[in-house]
């Protein structure tokens, strides 16, 4: 497959499940576990699925055509009692419509990219995204992903609730109503707040204490006083599939002058690069004057005894149909209708570490914070 810039009137073809590929649900706007197939031809946007879903495509697809996947199965197997290759119907289909070449995602499966060049049917891939439109997200699409950043503050409330609910024992694990309040207990409060809220919760990170000094840590085991808690929260929207993102970084109890300075560092930080986004401004400039604000208090990155301390990740990235889709803040100039996360953070083991986090949909003249949820150190 080449890659290519798209003319206009590019035949488009896709075939994937639109449960997890992001590509097809832009496109269909439908909920469908199952690869199908999804050709836009001369402006037509036609859909091929199994009987299962056609009664429901009919209602919810965005589409000018929907025809059932066993009418071309049909057609191909003939009077041969085995049903054929999912892509021997798939070539049928595209030949019955006169199709010679087309533009695929770059995640286009590659047994039948072999099928269909087989069968001279020439395949394409963008140099970018395959919707550029999905980056500028519409208002409505900012109403969609607003609803998904209230199931995650839902989640966040609950996390709160608990966490205040604690009380210390004489060892400094929290106690929660006779039990030890460990990782798991609370991320399940929260999934499950998130659950109730009409949101799929995904790899909910909280982690305490140096857990917190590896970004991705899920978190695991009790949780301790008076020691740093990274919060971690990016459920999906079971309606829209629109994701919501959101860190807080909290205390429950009494934080040292040490973890104080940190969160408020991190909190500074945070506040100095959602001031500087607007249109036009490089995002990797941001990034570095962040990291160089946090290097000037005190807190610079920097590999100690051979691990990683500092700020040695991303800013931020883009948030749509995907928890991390286009653009990546530190690679991207910004430019109005990108929503973003502005999510520094700083990771010392034996403090512990601190990452605040909002999402932010880039204006003609600045920024529109989406996420709305009060940062607070000690619960």
């Amino acid at each position: 497959m080449s890659k290519i810039k798209v003319p206009k009137q590019q035949t488009r073809l896709i075939v994937a499940a639109s449960d997890t590929d992001a590509d097809m649900l832009y496109a269909t706007r439908m909920f469908v576990p199952d690869p199908f197939i999804f050709l836009e031809q001369n402006g037509k946007r036609t859909v091929v699925l199994s009987d299962l879903e056609i009664d429901r495509a009919r209602k919810q697809a965005q589409a000018d055509e929907i025809l059932p996947y066993a009418e071309f199965e049909r057609e191909v197997q003939g009077k041969d009692k085995k049903a054929p290759a999912y892509e021997k119907v798939l070539v049928h289909f595209l030949q019955k419509r006169g199709v010679k070449s087309a533009l695929v995602p770059a995640n286009f499966q590659l047994g039948y990219a072999k099928e269909l060049e087989r069968h001279d049917i020439q395949l394409q891939t963008t140099n970018g995204l395959f919707w550029p439109e999905r980056e500028a997200k519409t208002e409505d699409e900012l109403r969609l992903m607003r609803r998904a950043l209230s199931i995650t503050e839902k989640g966040m409330a609950r996390a709160m609730e608990v966490l205040a609910a604690c009380k210390a024992r004489r060892s400094k694990k929290l106690d929660w109503f006779g039990r030890v309040l460990t990782s798991e207990i609370l991320r399940a409060e929260i999934d499950s707040a998130i659950l109730r809220a009409g949101g799929l919760p995904a790899n909910t990170i909280v982690a305490g204490g140096d857990q917190a000094c590896d970004p991705h840590e899920r978190g695991s085991g009790p949780l301790s006083a008076d020691s740093l808690i990274i919060l971690d929260i990016f459920p999906r929207d079971a309606t829209s599939g629109y994701y919501g993102d959101m860190t807080r970084t909290v205390v429950r109890g009494r934080a040292s002058e040490e973890q104080r300075r940190l969160w408020e560092t991190v909190k500074e930080g945070q506040a100095l690069g959602l001031k500087r986004m607007k249109p036009g401004v490089d995002g990797l400039a941001i990034h570095n004057e962040i990291k160089q604000l946090f290097t000037d208090r005190g807190f610079p990155t920097e590999v100690r005894d051979g691990r990683q301390v500092g700020f040695f990740h991303g800013t931020g990235h883009g948030l749509g149909l995907e928890i991390h889709e286009h653009p990546r803040l530190q690679k991207t100039v910004l430019k109005p209708g990108q929503v973003l996360t502005v999510e520094p953070g700083l990771y010392y083991p034996g403090l512990g570490g601190v990452r605040i986090e909002d999402v932010a949909a880039v204006t003609d003249d600045g920024i529109r914070l989406l996420s709305r949820f009060e940062k607070r150190l000690e619960i």
